[in-house]
């Protein structure tokens, strides 16, 4: 009966399981984060709209003092229309164009950072798990075995001291079990919050990849978030710059004016007025232009050099883990398999336990290193994904 309900409780809970790949897919598509960035692209497109829109008229009405009977004697409205120099919308529609360009790739790279920071909680949930499951099986293990060795043993001060010492070992391991379960739990809250929607369960299952290879992962670099963001960032610079060559040509402002006289004929009035750039304003708004884009490419630069050493930090972090991992499966636990199988046979046989349990706690801290191995390749790979820019 008690196996019939385990299996009930399994399987319900693997079909109420939901995918990484789903988790993902829900979080782009649900993320508060990312749709505040969605709202800024929106904005622009306004101000992209507000750009190709000409000034407001000015209307003016004015009246002097001088008595009706004299020819002075008048009452003027004025209307003036702002017309900016040729070519100075498109070269502002520029800028507008060029900062949505930026506002997309900063998407992208908020995209790239939440499915990285996605991919690592959820390998951090499935390396506890698996903790969490050896722990509960050398738990039943250290017990039965205790439980065997007092059935095959005399008691005595020294098999008592033997089974105490075993006893404390277990209280550890049911320690780290209870430490494990919080983890995991407190993981499935920050996953939930990462998605924007509440995790309970989610099917994975990882493994170690093929050996790292930086060659390979030095040509995922040309798709960076940071590095298109600056790239973006500089163009826009480049269109400031042409925005502030243009503005030392003046706009022109139309005038014109209706003049009513109560005893005299009224009268049109038409004219232009200019702004008259001859106190160097407009050059050093240009020069301060300039050197806001020369410092982007100094950015740009050291984006570049900051990438390269992430990516050979995280390559270190995965070839270690990689070579950890292979040490543990092909050399290590071999050889303490074949101590495990005396220590074992011994104990069947009322042997010493305390070796026994020795040999025992071996095997599950190597086999504990192997599945850190595991979770720390795979994060050092979600790391190297982010910095390829990718989404899925």
């Amino acid at each position: 009966m008690k196996s019939l309900t385990f299996c009930v409780l399994l399987i319900t809970s693997t079909l109420s399981a939901i995918s990484l790949s789903e988790v993902i897919e829900k979080s782009l598509i649900n993320s508060p984060s990312l749709e505040s960035i969605n709202a800024k692209i929106k904005a622009n497109k306004h101000a992209s709209d507000i750009v190709n829109l000409y000034s407001n008229p000015e209307l003016s009405l004015t009246k002097n003092t001088i008595d009706s009977s004299e020819p002075m004697s008048q009452t003027v409205l004025t209307i003036k229309q702002k017309v900016p120099y040729y070519g100075k919308h498109d070269f502002k529609q520029a800028v507008t164009l060029a900062e949505n360009e930026v506002l997309k790739e900063k998407l992208f790279a908020a995209k790239a950072m939440m499915v990285q920071k996605i991919k690592t909680e959820a390998y951090t949930i499935w390396e506890n798990r698996e903790l969490y499951k050896i722990t509960n099986e050398y738990i039943t293990l250290t017990k039965q075995n205790i439980k065997l060795y007092e059935s095959y043993t005399s008691v005595e001060d020294n098999q008592h001291i033997v089974i105490m010492k075993t006893k404390l070992s277990l209280a550890d391991l049911e320690i780290q079990k209870s430490v494990l379960s919080a983890k995991i739990y407190a993981s499935y809250a920050k996953l939930s919050y990462l998605a924007a929607f509440n995790i309970k369960n989610i099917d994975i299952n990882l493994k170690i990849g093929e050996k790292p290879n930086l060659d390979s992962f030095s040509l995922g670099l040309t798709n960076n978030p940071e590095l298109l963001i600056k790239t973006k960032e500089l163009k826009k610079e480049n269109a400031k710059i042409a925005v502030a060559d243009i503005n030392n040509y003046p706009d022109v402002n139309l005038i014109a004016g209706y003049s009513y006289r109560e005893n005299f004929g009224n009268y049109l009035n038409f004219g232009l007025a200019l702004t008259l750039p001859i106190y160097g304003t407009e050059d050093a708004q240009e020069e301060e232009v300039r050197a806001t884009a020369l410092s982007v490419v100094s950015q740009k630069e050291d984006t570049k050099i900051a990438i390269s050493a992430k990516l050979k930090i995280y390559y270190a972090q995965m070839l270690s883990s990689y070579q950890v991992y292979h040490i543990i499966q092909d050399n290590a636990l071999p050889q303490i398999a074949h101590m495990f199988e005396l220590s074992n046979s011994s104990i069947s046989t009322g042997g010493d336990l305390f070796n026994y349990i020795d040999v025992l706690f071996d095997k599950l801290s190597l086999e504990k290193k192997s599945i850190n191995a595991v979770g720390n390749y795979n994060k050092a790979n979600a790391q190297i994904s982010q910095l390829a820019g990718e989404i899925k």
